[in-house]
């Protein structure tokens, strides 16, 4: 899945971004890229997880439709 691709390289580069704001002492662009960092983390967890378990339901219902015939 290209989103959650995406969604992880945003991360990154946020993560990045918090770091050398923070080491810079720039208080209120740090706090920017920290809750970006947290919105493209979030985003990247769900687009993962949507990922895994739509393979997964897939399977579990061709199986249970074999099964019921």
């Amino acid at each position: 899945m290209k989103a959650h691709k995406y969604w992880s390289l945003g991360a990154l580069a946020a993560m990045i971004g918090t770091f050398y704001t923070g080491y810079k002492n720039m208080k209120t662009a740090h706090k920017y890229f920290a809750c970006s960092s947290l919105l493209c983390m979030i985003m990247a967890i769900y687009s993962g997880h949507k990922m895994i378990s739509g393979k997964s339901r897939k399977k579990k219902d061709s199986v249970s439709e074999e099964s019921a015939e």
